[in-house]
């Protein structure tokens, strides 16, 4: 069984920045960066991905947008970065279920399987032929960021992909 559903709106911001500004986004969002390749960190409904050398995703509640902006902005002020409110670049999709890694699998080249991309593993990928965030959040449950223009293709692309799927 596959279930697709529209996330939460969320504010999204894109930091770069060494182990420094890390550390102290970290403490100031609440959430400890991840210094390990392809790994998020989730804490206080707010989370943390790990996208690149110096490069994190954060995430948060749509209505924490300004208390998040204000709060990194003081606790990296002073300290090299680039701190960009991305909030409207992507929406979230959540794909759950038993089979929901078999339906990613239709159009990810990623190795899926739990040993290989584990419960709170992250990165950039593609699904079909589009750029996505993917997240595993649990067992059976991913999280995907995907550009506002390419959610509905990204929805019919999976919603397809679980058609032939056992529904219970």
């Amino acid at each position: 069984m596959v279930e697709l559903h529209d996330g939460p709106a969320l504010a999204r911001f894109a930091l770069c920045g060494d182990g420094t500004v890390a550390a102290a986004a970290g403490a100031a969002f609440g959430v400890v960066l991840p210094m390990q390749p392809c790994r998020a960190a989730q804490a206080g409904g707010r989370a943390a991905l790990w996208l690149g050398p110096n490069e994190s995703l954060l995430l948060a509640p749509r209505a924490d947008l300004a208390a998040v902006a204000d709060g990194l902005a003081r606790a990296l002020d002073g300290l090299a970065h680039s701190l960009v409110e991305v909030s409207d670049g992507t929406v979230t999709l959540l794909v759950q279920g038993e089979q929901a890694d078999l339906a990613l699998r239709a159009g990810c080249p990623l190795d899926l399987h739990p040993g290989a991309f584990p419960v709170g593993m992250a990165t950039r990928t593609v699904l079909s032929r589009i750029g996505v965030v993917l997240w595993r959040r649990d067992a059976t449950a991913w999280h995907l960021e995907v550009a506002p223009s390419l959610a509905a293709y990204a929805r019919n692309f999976l919603g397809e992909a679980a058609r032939g799927f056992p529904t219970g």
